[in-house]
């Protein structure tokens, strides 16, 4: 197996980043991560961040940008990104009330090739992370997974596919990392499991919490304890070319989330980095 990168997508620590940014990734690279993919930048200008991120010796893998911020401020998210010295500029979601037809997403997907060619002009490059809702709807016969990349240029579009909501879908990761093989510099490593009672609990500790009973259907769990087969999926993910590996947990309801990173890295030095 060849030797990929192990990030951290921080908004599974949105809330210790809220508190604490700079003090937060120093934690984190404690723990042995090498790079962290951004949800926000808390308040940090970007100079302030390249300096954190030169302090800790992390790499900026890149960041996720809201589809709002693609469309208001795409330079500035551009300028941000490079001046910390990240490469990957990725679009994470796309609200429901934005993909209620194929002919929603037949823009969105313009959308993304035009975002995409002007992201490359730059020096970057542009991705989409994908959830469980692109395999829940099609555009012809494809996917709307598959319609976003054979609707963009690899030049364009680039895959961040999480295997945890694709496993979910009920698709198989393992074929579709193979499918992608050469288009696919980041992966979500992520694992869940459908355990009804946890579901209810967690459920019922999110709504105390909030007041919103999100009514999740999965509960994301630290590396190794739920249903994705994640060895093979790191092994599948070296043969297609995969960069970074980057760990991410939704929700944490059996530690505080600083402990289930720590115990997903673990597992990561022990079923992965041990090996290679």
């Amino acid at each position: 197996m060849r030797r990929m990168g192990i990030g951290l997508q921080l908004y599974t620590l949105r809330d210790e980043t809220k508190a604490d940014f700079p003090g937060t990734l120093r934690k984190v690279a404690a723990l042995g991560y090498e790079g962290v993919e951004f949800a926000g930048y808390g308040g940090l200008s970007a100079d302030s961040m390249k300096e954190l991120l030169r302090e800790t010796g992390l790499q900026a893998i890149g960041s996720h940008v809201s589809l709002q911020r693609l469309r208001e401020d795409l330079q500035g998210e551009i300028n941000y990104l490079k001046t910390i010295g990240g490469r990957y500029l990725i679009c994470p979601y796309v609200a429901d009330d934005e993909r209620r037809t194929p002919e929603d997403w037949k823009q969105i997907i313009a959308f993304f090739s035009e975002v995409g060619a002007e992201v490359k002009k730059q020096g970057l490059t542009f991705a989409y992370h994908n959830h469980a809702f692109e395999f829940e709807m099609n555009i012809g016969e494809e996917y709307v997974f598959d319609a976003i990349y054979s609707g963009t240029s690899p030049e364009a579009v680039q895959v961040e596919m999480d295997v945890c909501w694709v496993k979910y879908a009920g698709v198989d990761p393992l074929a579709y990392i193979e499918k992608y093989a050469g288009r696919l510099p980041l992966l979500h490593l992520k694992d869940f499991n459908r355990d009804e009672d946890a579901i209810r609990a967690f459920n019922e500790k999110i709504e105390q919490q909030i007041g919103v009973n999100l009514n999740l259907r999965m509960v994301t769990l630290e590396l190794g304890l739920g249903e994705v087969p994640l060895k093979e999926v790191i092994a599948a993910a070296s043969d297609a070319g995969v960069e970074w590996l980057v760990v991410e947990q939704d929700f944490s309801h059996q530690n505080p989330p600083l402990q289930s990173v720590e115990n997903s890295m673990n597992w990561v030095k022990q079923n992965y980095l041990s090996l290679v």
